[in-house]
């Protein structure tokens, strides 16, 4: 009976679960949310739901989050540290100032096609009524997004890829404003891989709007 015990005993040091680093668990958290949201409104995630999807319990996730606002910060630090790396990756890859363009735009489609979460949380902050931090990390990620598509329309513009009257400004948010149109369409449609289908018949009608006309190039 003695050695039964011995056995038993070994086999559950064995099996004893890892401990995860601080770190990493923060951002299994945040992979987590990111998740919930992509089936979920984010602003009925509750802390429970969070810790029940990870299997763990509320008292597991608040060790590394003090609150709930310190969870969507993370998060949208996330989506912006990552996103912006992403088409700042694609567009290194191209040469001139409207394949960078393009490959961004395709780089994001394909982004929220892989974490179809992401717009539903920066929906939701852009759209919160009250200044929180995560809000505000929203909103200079669009500020980011736009100053680097501003940098390369005014290249196109002085290599004469694009129009010499375009309207800069109006033309980056035509390009954010685009793929948001496509988010929409496949939310609603239940369907996010149609947008990755959908985008470069959509991007070819933005490029015609934005290019030089033929006529005028040479």
């Amino acid at each position: 009976m003695a050695l039964e015990t011995k056995r038993w005993r070994c086999v559950v040091v064995r099996t004893r679960a890892k401990k995860i680093p601080a770190e990493e668990r923060r951002n299994v958290t945040v992979e987590a949310v990111i998740d919930l949201a992509g089936s979920t409104n984010p602003d009925s995630i509750t802390t429970a739901a969070i810790a029940e999807h990870m299997h763990l319990t509320q008292g597991a996730i608040f060790r590394h989050f003090p609150n709930k606002d310190a969870i969507w910060t993370a998060v949208i630090t996330w989506v912006s540290k990552t996103l912006m790396a992403r088409i700042e990756r694609a567009a290194k890859d191209a040469e001139t100032p409207l394949e960078k363009m393009e490959s961004m735009f395709m780089a994001h489609v394909s982004f929220v096609a892989d974490h179809p979460g992401v717009p539903r949380m920066l929906f939701g902050e852009l759209q919160n009524a009250r200044k929180t931090p995560a809000k505000s990390l929203a909103q200079n990620m669009m500020k980011q997004y736009a100053a680097r598509l501003g940098e390369l329309i005014a290249a196109g513009k002085a290599c004469k890829e694009l129009r010499p009257d375009l309207d800069e400004g109006a033309a980056a948010t035509l390009f954010v404003g685009t793929i948001q149109g496509l988010v929409m369409q496949s939310l609603i449609a239940g369907d996010m891989g149609q947008m990755q289908l959908d985008a470069p018949r959509v991007f070819a009608i933005y490029l015609r709007g934005i290019s030089m006309p033929h006529d005028i190039k040479a």
